[in-house]
């Protein structure tokens, strides 16, 4: 055990209870990370080279969320525990529940892309650009608040930092949640921005894509190394996890798009 193992500290999941509505902090965190990324889309798309409008942000929103929302439920159900779901599809519906897939979400936010691109004529590779730019905002409050729901916990440690999880027994853990959240979102927003706020998008489409589906794919196979695989799948091919496996395509299609857009300069 490592000489200064932090005890979980005693978070309450539940953000606001007035009698039956319950509000969690997952719920707020997903809330947060989409009003947030609509009020820096906005700001985003008045710059020069910009095809895309804030009336065009506002209408995305109710798009993006529902592209969220369902992807991410699907996409957990058919690549995390599809045998589960077979057995109880009722509980498809059940997210308060839990059960999030990132690459599930990201699957239905590009088909929400699509469909706001093509319902407002602008380019698709644009929206995609947008929907980059912001995407690491969200990605951080939800790994948060993974961390303050006492889930997704990391694999034994003795670093200092270890924290001892409740429902993980008294074993100490890596914060993966944090690292998750400080790459994925900290790092990979800080990113994102340096080059939103400095590129001419009319010349430069798909590069925030690219640089984000790079990044995000190699922090989450790196986090991955420090993460306890899911319990009900354990490690696949070795010691290969089921999200290091969703997040190599990204890190192909995200190189692909920065190379067409060099292609294209040239």
């Amino acid at each position: 055990m490592p000489l200064f193992a932090i005890p979980f500290p005693a978070f309450d999941p539940v953000a606001v209870e007035l009698g039956p509505l319950v509000i969690r902090w997952y719920a707020l965190a997903y809330l947060a990370g989409l009003l947030l990324g609509w009020w820096l889309a906005r700001r985003l798309v008045r710059r020069p080279g910009w095809s895309l409008s804030p009336a065009f942000v506002d209408d995305f929103l109710f798009h993006a969320t529902i592209g969220v929302v369902v992807g991410g439920r699907l996409g957990y159900v058919l690549f995390y525990n599809l045998p589960h779901y077979l057995e109880r599809p009722l509980e498809i519906v059940a997210v308060w529940k839990g059960g999030m897939s990132f690459h599930g979400g990201l699957l239905g936010v590009m088909a929400a892309a699509l469909w706001a691109a093509r319902k407002w004529r602008v380019p698709p590779l644009e929206v995609f650009d947008l929907v980059a730019a912001v995407a690491p905002l969200g990605l951080f409050f939800g790994r948060v608040a993974n961390f303050v729901n006492g889930e997704l916990w990391g694999r034994p440690t003795d670093v200092p930092w270890a924290v001892i999880f409740p429902a993980a027994g008294d074993v100490p853990r890596h914060p993966s949640q944090l690292y998750e959240a400080a790459l994925e979102g900290l790092v990979l927003f800080a990113v994102m921005q340096a080059l939103a706020w400095r590129i001419d998008e009319s010349r430069r489409r798909g590069l925030l894509a690219g640089v984000f589906l790079l990044g995000y794919g190699l922090a989450r196979i790196t986090v991955e190394f420090f993460r306890e695989p899911d319990p009900q799948l354990g490690y696949l091919l070795g010691v290969v996890t089921m999200g290091q496996i969703l997040s190599l395509p990204l890190v192909a299609a995200g190189a692909w798009l920065l190379w067409r857009v060099r292609e294209r300069r040239s």
